[in-house]
């Protein structure tokens, strides 16, 4: 990919930081800091005034912080008032709404839409084409597959807004809905096309619709060895902090 400065716009109250690769026809608005060596690919806009913009001509661009080592694929959006941790990677034409929160090492794929005030933790993927509700919490490691949903309006239209909260090392597989304010424990995994109304416990494979728990998942065996495949870190680390060492160890040192 080459950055040839066509139509760049960098406002002269943004902070970027060194080694910072800036794609053609992208904007950076006021107040925004992007951190060392990342990259922001064309046709993106960091910083994207809320809507108050619009109306208030008192209007000040709330702070806008992107840290290091980011790959923003191109024509993502993001609003201003977001904070998101190193190594951050998205896919392309995803948005990221206003007063949202990201961890370090977190991953938001194609065409994903964040719907603002929202919050992850470290080492969140979020796969292509997932939605993701106004107040939504989800915890760390967390994967979301494909077409998956968070909603947040318990009785449609209402001013209540309210989305779903997720574990640490919880799973929500391809096409699923979480209704709003569904809490889901730890170590969770959600089947899919699941359509989860009700909390579930920690450890729980939940599946259906309307989804109901179906066994401990430290009860699934792995199809090639045979073995207990969950929780899944003892079994998966590409990408991981414990990739080489172990989870068990990698615990030990936190």
């Amino acid at each position: 990919m080459k950055f040839n400065n066509r139509n760049v716009f960098i406002s002269p109250n943004a902070t970027i930081g060194k080694n910072v690769k800036i794609g053609d026809n992208t904007t950076i608005y006021d107040n925004v800091s992007i951190g060392d060596n990342s990259i922001i690919a064309n046709d993106c806009i960091i910083g994207e005034p809320s809507n108050d913009y619009y109306f208030n001509a008192a209007y000040l661009n709330p702070p806008t912080k992107i840290g290091a080592n980011a790959l923003i694929r191109s024509h993502a959006i993001i609003y201003a008032d977001c904070t998101i941790g190193d190594n951050f990677q998205t896919g392309h034409r995803i948005t990221i709404r206003e007063k949202s929160v990201f961890g370090d090492n977190c991953r938001v794929g194609t065409s994903s839409d964040i719907q603002g005030h929202c919050l992850f933790g470290h080492h969140c993927w979020l796969h292509s084409n997932v939605f993701i509700a106004q107040k939504s919490r989800v915890g760390n490691f967390v994967f979301i597959y494909p077409y998956v949903v968070f909603t947040d309006d318990p009785t449609p239209p209402s001013n209540i807004c309210n989305g779903p909260t997720i574990g640490d090392y919880s799973q929500i597989a391809a096409c699923s809905i979480l209704l709003p304010g569904v809490t889901i424990g730890k170590h969770c995994l959600v089947g899919a096309a699941s359509i989860v109304g009700k909390d579930v416990a920690d450890y729980q494979l939940v599946l259906g619709n309307p989804a109901k728990p179906i066994k401990d998942v430290r009860e699934i065996k792995s199809r090639e060895t045979g073995e207990a495949h969950y929780p899944w870190p003892y079994r998966f680390d590409r990408g991981m902090p414990w990739q080489g060492k172990g989870f068990e160890n990698w615990e030990k040192e936190q």
